[in-house]
């Protein structure tokens, strides 16, 4: 059975191509990615770079286990410590607070585009509610003025590959057959990846500063209930 993937696998690869001499494969393997994402990181074929995750740090890697990476090409890294996982339970996408307020563009985008995708697979796939979307669709949303139709994959809401997934399914449905005039962007499977992999260089990025002020703040408040008891006890 194979090992289970590294908590952050983009951010672990960015900071083992960044850190060590491990081969693309090696890297490709240990983090449950494609070799060509960890080459793209490598020869940085995106417009931003993600924030290194340091698996050392982690504790799901130990510098011996890299270092007979870096001298044996062929070994496979075995991960020290399982990450901590929690599994996603039914209900609406999660969205990052960053991106909360991009939701209704990534709606409107696909009510243009996509109008064979029901409200049902709109909501799973964005995390939102029928009512935001028929507000939306009917342009009686509070906010319509401002809201601009942008490809949900762009701005980080969905991969392009649940996108197209939930299209496919809902064009099999409606009776759709493909003309060969669709959106060109699935003749390009490289470009593909490419958009992919920027869009969550970009959302690893965001959920890393989040964490780090999240961190703080609760340091802080933890300092600041200490100080507290150290008072009322003198």
């Amino acid at each position: 059975m194979s090992q289970p993937a590294p908590l952050m696998p983009h951010a672990t690869a960015a900071w083992l191509v960044d850190n060590t001499a491990l081969s693309f494969e090696q890297i490709a393997e240990f983090c449950g990615l494609h070799m060509l994402e960890v080459q793209a990181m490598a020869d940085d074929l995106t417009s931003s770079k993600y924030t290194g995750r340091d698996p050392v740090r982690s504790g799901e890697l130990t510098m011996d286990e890299i270092e007979k990476g870096q001298a044996d090409p062929a070994y496979k890294l075995r991960m020290h410590k399982i990450p901590v996982t929690s599994n996603r339970t039914k209900g609406p996408r999660y969205t990052p607070v960053s991106k909360r307020q991009d939701k209704p563009d990534g709606i409107a985008w696909i009510l243009r585009n996509h109008p064979e995708v029901s409200d049902a697979q709109v909501g799973k796939l964005i995390g939102t509610t029928r009512n935001t979307i028929a507000a939306i669709r009917d342009r009686s949303h509070w906010n319509i003025a401002n809201i601009t139709p942008k490809d949900p994959v762009t701005l980080g809401l969905c991969s392009q590959r649940e996108l197209d997934a939930i299209v496919a399914k809902a064009a099999k449905k409606a009776g759709i057959t493909d003309d060969g005039q669709g959106d060109q962007r699935l003749t390009d499977d490289r470009q593909a990846l490419i958009d992919e992999l920027r869009a969550e260089r970009e959302a690893a990025s965001r959920a890393s500063s989040e964490a780090a002020q999240e961190a703080e703040v609760a340091r802080w408040l933890e300092a600041k209930r200490a100080a507290e008891r150290e008072a009322g006890e003198s």
